[in-house]
């Protein structure tokens, strides 16, 4: 039975170095509470399309609005909660065992998605009744 509650998600501010010639953020050392595996983007995405419909066994994430900005619906099988990103600087980290999905995108808008883990089907939980047993309910 997984613990995890939406408390344990939380906003992260990603160092900014300004410059009157444009600002710079980096990820790197501890700004994550974990080793980076893999890193992908979504972007393109309509602004009425859902992303996400899953939860993670053992993967953490990070989401990151580059451009533009969408929300995250944020669900831990008993509270549910909405997490607007709009800030390049700015991410998200969302646990193991939280159900996540994407919505309301804004046009042009970049998800950077930064995780503890290489693809793995097996991690995912993708049906929300799956992820309910997951969760002990």
């Amino acid at each position: 039975m997984d613990q995890t509650q939406l408390d344990d998600c939380q906003l992260i501010d990603i160092p900014k170095i300004t410059d009157p010639r444009g600002n710079l953020s980096v990820i790197e050392k501890d700004v994550l509470p974990f080793a980076i595996q893999r890193v992908y983007y979504l972007y393109d995405v309509p602004s009425d399309a859902h992303r996400g419909g899953h939860a993670h066994k053992e993967q953490l994430e990070f989401l990151v609005a580059l451009s533009g900005s969408f929300e995250v619906k944020l669900d831990d099988g008993k509270t549910t909660k909405k997490v607007q990103l709009n800030k390049p600087n700015k991410g998200l980290l969302i646990p193991t065992g939280i159900w996540r999905e994407l919505e309301n995108f804004s046009s042009g808008s970049v998800c950077l998605v930064v995780s503890s883990g290489v693809f793995e089907e097996g991690d995912y939980l993708r049906e929300y009744k799956e992820f309910l047993s997951f969760k002990g309910r």
